[in-house]
């Protein structure tokens, strides 16, 4: 089964500072057919204008990974840590027992990101924040693990969930396959550009909701860059 999910249909909310669009229900945009896609909760794709950003606030019991698509963010968090994760690189936060971060756009561009929440496997586990570079080139034609919580993922950031967050960069004509299961659940965003998944067209920034299936076959119709992750039921 795969339903599209057009950017056009999400639920907007323009804040100024921010433009944020979601694919599943979130803050005052509640739709109950979108609350959840296996251990999928929250899929944002935001746009935070220069010189501002998310002030502290507290999390708990939520794997949050940030695929910052241009520009740049920079983390501050209440265990101290702190970073700048650029466009095409990937944080993730673990929020467990219990964190305060903050997230701002400190240059002087617009910053886009893509903000996923999963729902762990386990309640009370210690927090903790990482992020890494992940080279585009490094993903050019094939998809690339960028966070797991699945045994033999040990190259990947390290989330507490059931769950794969991947990257793909994929050349018009070409064509990128990622094995699933019947039970898993996968939803695909490409960034930029146009793929074909089977007789579905999925354009940039519209959600791609998969299930069902024991593969996904994704043929670029133009260059793209995509954004997959393959969760468990919950």
């Amino acid at each position: 089964m795969i339903e599209v999910r057009p950017f056009n249909s999400l639920g907007a909310a323009n804040h100024g500072w921010l433009d944020a669009h979601h694919h599943f229900s979130f803050a005052e945009y509640q739709n109950p057919e979108r609350n959840t896609w296996g251990r999928v909760r929250v899929w944002n794709d935001d746009t935070i204008a220069p010189k501002s950003g998310f002030p502290a606030h507290p999390h708990n019991d939520m794997e949050i990974i940030t695929y910052v698509r241009k520009g740049a963010i920079t983390h501050r968090d209440s265990l101290g840590n702190e970073g700048r994760t650029e466009a095409g690189d990937v944080q993730v936060m673990s929020a467990g027992t219990g964190v305060r971060h903050s997230e701002y756009n400190l240059e002087d561009e617009p910053t886009t990101l893509f903000q996923i929440w999963i729902l762990p496997d386990r309640l009370g586990e210690t927090p903790s924040w990482g992020a890494r570079p992940f080279p585009k080139g490094d993903r050019d034609g094939k998809f690339v693990t960028l966070a797991s919580g699945k045994p033999g993922d040990d190259d990947a950031l390290q989330i507490n969930a059931d769950a794969r967050v991947l990257g793909a960069t994929v050349r018009a004509g070409e064509t990128v396959r990622y094995d699933l299961t019947a039970n898993r659940y996968a939803y695909l965003v490409p960034a930029t550009g146009k793929v074909r998944i089977g007789d579905t067209e999925v354009n940039a920034r519209d959600g791609a909701a998969i299930t069902g299936v024991d593969s996904i076959e994704v043929i670029a119709l133009e260059d793209s860059e995509l954004v997959l992750v393959d969760a468990a039921e919950l």
